[in-house]
């Protein structure tokens, strides 16, 4: 009896440390859209919806597309770096960019500019190149419009 009731304790031990396991290596769990690495590994490759994205150090990244920003819905939120998101702060969320970085963010419409520290991942909503904090689209005047016309450029 005492050999089955070990074997048995085994059994559950082993179960429990492969779910750990496996749970470990599911990589970036999403959280309204954006990916929070909890603990690090911001610049391996990550899957969000299927789509794998491969972060990548461009000191060259210069790219013309359309930003959106978030606010409120992710207040206190890590970041994938493990920060505290502030709406109000001036942030960013890239795909692929090393984590962190600073770009320069010109809204093209009305030709205003401002470098933004890049500390998260996303966003992951088609024809978008970066999601800034609301401070950072208030800054650029999109925060009522909710997106522009960007030229996002590595610093």
């Amino acid at each position: 009896m005492r050999l089955r009731a070990d074997f048995t304790s085994s059994l559950r031990l082993g179960a429990v440390l492969s779910m750990l396991f496996v749970a470990a290596c599911a990589g970036p769990q999403t959280h309204y859209g954006h990916v929070s690495h909890a603990g690090g590994g911001t610049n391996r490759p990550y899957n969000v919806g299927g789509v794998t994205y491969v972060p990548k150090d461009d000191p060259h990244y210069n790219e013309v597309g359309y930003a959106s920003w978030y606010g409120d819905d992710f207040a206190g939120h890590p970041t994938a770096i493990g920060e505290k998101f502030s709406p109000n702060g001036i942030s960013a969320a890239h795909k692929t960019l090393p984590l962190p970085c600073y770009v320069e963010v010109t809204n093209l419409e009305t030709g205003r500019h401002l470098v933004v520290r890049v500390n998260d991942r996303g966003p992951f909503v088609q024809g978008r190149i970066i999601d800034l904090s609301r401070g950072a689209a208030r800054a650029l005047g999109i925060e009522k419009k909710g997106t522009a016309r960007v030229r996002v450029k590595r610093l």
